[in-house]
C-alpha cells in the first residue's frame, strides 16, 4: 500500500509538472506575441527640466542663479519621463509644474529623475542622485510598477523598494505622491489569458504599493482605478502609437488625477476636499471573462425565475355607443321615432 501511494505521489507530481510547464511555456509565447504587437517609440521622452512660472509662457533654465519657490522632482518610469509625449508640454511633469504653479501662484522647478525601463530596483539610484545634486526637492511624484509586473518581480520586494525610497525621501522632509502600478487590463495589445495574469499581478502590487506608501507617510494615488473607465472607452485617444505608452492626453488625464492630491499635499489647492480614491478598478473587473460568465448566469437565472409574460391582444378602445355600437343606433332610431311625427304622408 505504501509502494502504491508513493507511486500514485509521484504520477500526480509529474502530471502537475507538465502542466506547469506547458502553461508557462503558452505564456511565454503569448509574451513573444505581446511584444511583436507592442510598436517602437524613440527611446528619449522630450526634456522637461526647468522653472515654470504662475501665468504660464516658456519656461526658463534652471541654474544656481535662479530662484524657484517649490522643487518638484519625478521619480521611476517611462511613464513618469513622458516617453510618448513628442513636445516637453506634454509630459506629466510639465503638466503637474505648471499645474502647481497656477494652483501655487509660485515659481516651480521641475527635475526629471525617471528613467525609461526602470524598475522599483532603480529607485535607489534615482533618490541617491537627487541627494547628492544638491538640497532635496519640496515634493516628489513616483510613478513606477509596470515594468516590475512586466519583468516578474517579486510583488513582496517591489512594494519593499518603493518603500524605502519614500522613507528616505520623507526623511529629507519631502511631500511624496505615488501614482500606482496601472491596470494591463486595458492594453488590448497583449493576447489573453496573458493579460488576465498579469492584471492580477498589476493589481496586486497597486494595493502593495499604496499600503507601504501610507505606512511612510506618502500619498498614493490608485491610477489603475482612475484611469481604467476612461482609457476603455477611448483607447484611440489615450494609447501612444506603440499602443501600451499613453498619449499626450492620456498623460494629462494622469496628471490632472495626480494634481490634486499634490497640491492638497503641500496646502495650495484650492478645489475643495478631495474624494475618498478607489483601489480597485471596477471597470476593469466587469470585464473579468468570470465575471462577464457569473452576470450571464444570474440574467438566465432570474429569467428562469421571472419567465417574461406574454403580450395580450390589445383590446379596442370603448364606444361613445356601448358595447354593441349597432344596436344601440337601432334603439335611438326607436326612440326618435316614438317621439317625433315622421314628416312623410302616410
Amino acid at each position: 500500500m505504501a509502494a502504491r501511494a508513493a507511486a500514485a505521489a509521484v504520477i500526480g507530481a509529474t502530471s502537475a509538472g507538465a502542466a506547469s510547464w506547458a502553461t508557462y511555456n503558452f505564456l511565454a509565447a503569448q509574451a513573444r506575441t505581446a511584444r511583436g504587437r507592442i510598436g517602437k517609440l524613440p527611446p528619449f521622452p522630450p526634456e522637461a527640466d526647468g522653472v515654470y512660472h504662475p501665468d504660464g509662457g516658456r519656461p526658463e533654465r534652471w541654474s544656481q542663479t535662479r530662484n524657484a519657490d517649490i522643487h518638484l522632482m519625478i521619480f521611476g518610469d517611462s511613464t513618469a519621463a513622458g516617453l510618448g509625449a513628442t513636445f516637453a508640454d506634454e509630459t506629466p511633469g510639465v503638466r503637474l509644474a505648471r499645474g502647481l504653479a497656477e494652483e501655487s501662484g509660485k515659481r516651480v522647478r521641475l527635475s526629471t529623475k525617471a528613467i525609461s525601463g526602470a524598475t522599483s530596483k532603480g529607485l535607489k539610484g534615482q533618490v541617491d542622485a537627487a541627494l547628492i545634486a544638491g538640497s532635496p526637492p519640496d515634493a516628489a511624484v513616483i510613478l513606477v510598477g509596470a515594468n516590475d509586473v512586466t519583468a516578474r518581480q517579486s510583488v513582496r520586494r517591489a512594494a519593499g523598494r518603493l518603500r524605502e525610497a519614500v522613507r528616505r525621501l520623507k526623511e529629507h522632509g519631502v511631500i511624496v505622491v505615488v501614482g500606482t502600478c496601472p491596470d494591463f487590463g486595458i492594453v488590448s495589445e497583449i493576447p489573453q489569458p496573458l493579460r488576465f495574469v498579469i492584471r492580477r499581478w498589476g493589481l496586486r502590487l497597486a494595493r502593495a504599493q499604496s499600503d507601504v506608501t501610507r505606512l511612510e507617510g506618502g500619498h498614493a494615488v490608485p491610477l489603475a482605478d482612475l484611469l481604467t473607465p476612461e482609457f476603455l472607452d477611448a483607447p484611440d485617444r489615450l494609447f501612444s502609437s506603440d499602443r501600451f505608452h499613453p498619449s499626450p492626453a492620456g498623460y494629462e488625464l494622469a496628471a490632472e488625477n495626480l494634481l490634486p492630491v499634490l497640491c492638497t499635499a503641500l496646502g495650495v489647492w484650492k478645489g475643495g476636499p478631495l474624494e475618498e480614491l478607489p483601489e480597485v478598478s471596477v471597470a476593469a473587473e466587469a470585464r473579468r471573462p468570470t465575471v462577464r460568465l457569473w452576470n450571464a448566469v444570474n440574467r438566465l437565472w432570474f429569467q428562469h425565475l421571472n419567465p417574461p409574460q406574454l403580450a395580450t391582444p390589445a383590446q379596442p378602445a370603448p364606444s361613445p355607443f356601448g358595447d354593441d355600437p349597432a344596436a344601440r343606433l337601432t334603439r335611438v332610431a326607436q326612440e326618435h321615432r316614438r317621439h317625433k311625427k315622421s314628416p312623410f304622408p302616410d
